[in-house]
């Protein structure tokens, strides 16, 4: 049937229409794109290399968990078998010390404080100091908080004074608190005053023995003095280096004087004035651990010590488990260590990491210090006769600038960390991956991992059933953290 020519041209005109609906693109969009999710490792890595290259820097480099086998060496950490509750890591805050800080501006000072002592993420974040009881060697002169003229006495101790620290030590650990208020602090004289010794002089001699009582009431005024000024002594020791007579300041005392000082005298009188500061026997080197075991080996001066203190000057770390295994109810703490201005950083780095920080951790010390925390750039002040070659945890030069020594890497490696009241963990050692680890308060695992090797060494962290693999240079330094 032929349709009427304006019926078609109507349904040709319909058909175009429904073919161009048909044929209209829909609008469009920009495709959604998911952003590609970060990478986030799971141990934080921080790393110092002997070269220098790397000085306590926190690596970019994903480190992850992993159940994958693979033949490297490993450390494996328990944290089911659990050691000593950490007191802290940190430095002497000697009269020098103070000297050289208090040269910066004010403004100077307080970033400095900061750095060092605050919890920030560019701080250290020190947490343990040494500070002397008078002089110690590493002041201009040597003094006490009791120095009369020559052939006079001060029984009753009228003469006492802080005032030659007031303006140094005592003001600059205010503002050290001010920063941190829970900072343990521990003094130590480097003599009595002189006038009750035998010579009557700074260097050498010993007490005498009548003036022992005496001597007791100037550590129980020292404590409350410093008590009123707001800084609490956690611990004493009762002598600085006590064979060591030669040194400016200095005194001799032997075990049996030193028991004897502290089960009729010292330990008394705190009891008698409700002092708790902890009282801590030796404090001098690694190569004479009988000496402490003399003091507590009696029974009425073992009431009232805490423990004992070492240097590694001579002898071998392992003195203080000897000590702490002979009396494993007393605790016992490395307390000094110094970088020499003729060290090298890198063998400065590698020694003082496996036996001042690995090392005394590992044998029990509730704290681990270097010794003098900051100086100038010709190695002063010091005394007549005190150390001369001494570096400081950090140089401060005349002209105010600042230079973080290898001392300031080995402590920081450790109390940027590993916080008061961590505690230490088990931890294999492998033939020359020198290591210690911890637990955190907050449960972050912790462990300090020394290449004491000759070439690079690859190796796996174990830890609950995974681990993860990373690797460090010889001689090279990483702490690693994870929740």
């Amino acid at each position: 049937m032929k349709l009427p020519i304006h019926i078609f041209y109507t349904l040709f005109l319909v058909c175009i229409l429904l073919s161009c609906s048909s044929n209209s693109e829909e609008p469009t969009t920009d495709p959604v794109i998911e952003p590609t999710p970060e990478v986030v490792s799971d141990i934080s890595f921080w790393l110092t290399t002997g070269d220098q290259n790397q000085k306590l820097t926190k690596q970019s480099t994903v480190i992850s968990f992993t159940t994958t086998a693979n033949n490297h060496q490993s450390i494996t950490i328990d944290p089911t078998k659990t050691y000593q509750v950490v007191d802290g890591f940190g430095f002497t805050l000697t009269g020098g010390s103070v000297e050289a800080i208090q040269s910066l501006s004010e403004t100077e000072q307080q970033s400095l404080l900061l750095e060092l002592f605050g919890k920030e993420e560019e701080s250290i974040s020190i947490s343990y100091l040494r500070i002397s009881i008078g002089a110690s060697d590493l002041n201009e002169n040597p003094f006490t908080y009791n120095d009369i003229p020559e052939g006079e006495t001060d029984l009753e101790l009228k003469n006492f004074s802080l005032e030659k620290d007031q303006k140094g030590v005592i003001a600059l650990l205010k503002d050290i608190i001010a920063i941190n208020p829970d900072i343990k602090i521990m003094a130590t004289p480097w003599t009595a005053p002189t006038w009750m010794k035998d010579n009557k002089d700074f260097i050498g001699g010993q007490l005498l023995e009548e003036f022992y009582a005496v001597y007791s009431n100037y550590f129980v005024k020292y404590i409350q003095a410093m008590n009123q000024e707001g800084i609490s002594i956690d611990a004493i020791t009762i002598q600085n280096e006590p064979l060591h007579d030669g040194n400016n300041p200095s005194m001799y005392m032997t075990a049996a004087a030193q028991a004897l000082f502290i089960k009729d005298y010292l330990g008394p009188a705190f009891k008698q004035a409700n002092i708790e500061t902890k009282i801590i026997a030796w404090d001098h080197n690694c190569d004479h651990p009988e000496y402490p075991i003399e003091v507590l080996s009696d029974s009425e001066a073992y009431t009232y010590i805490d423990g004992s203190a070492f240097h590694l000057y001579a002898g071998d770390i392992s003195a203080l488990a000897t000590v702490h295994n002979a009396f494993p109810e007393k605790n016992v703490y490395f307390t000094e260590q110094y970088t020499s201005s003729d060290g090298s950083f890198d063998g400065d780095l590698k020694w003082h990491l496996k036996n001042v920080i690995i090392g005394s951790m590992r044998n029990w010390s509730k704290n681990a210090l270097e010794w003098n925390l900051a100086n100038n750039e010709h190695f002063q002040p010091h005394t007549p006769g005190g150390c001369t070659v001494c570096k400081g945890g950090i140089t401060i030069d005349s002209s105010g600038k600042i230079t973080r020594n290898v001392g300031y890497y080995i402590v920081a490696h450790a109390s940027k960390f590993i916080p008061e009241g961590s505690t230490r963990i088990q931890s294999n050692m492998t033939s020359s991956l020198e290591n210690v680890a911890f637990i955190t308060p907050e449960g972050k695992t912790v462990i300090i991992v020394l290449n004491n090797g000759n070439q690079l060494e690859t190796f796996n962290i174990k830890h609950l059933d995974q681990w993860f693999t990373t690797s460090l240079a010889s001689g090279a330094v990483g702490t690693f953290v994870w929740e």
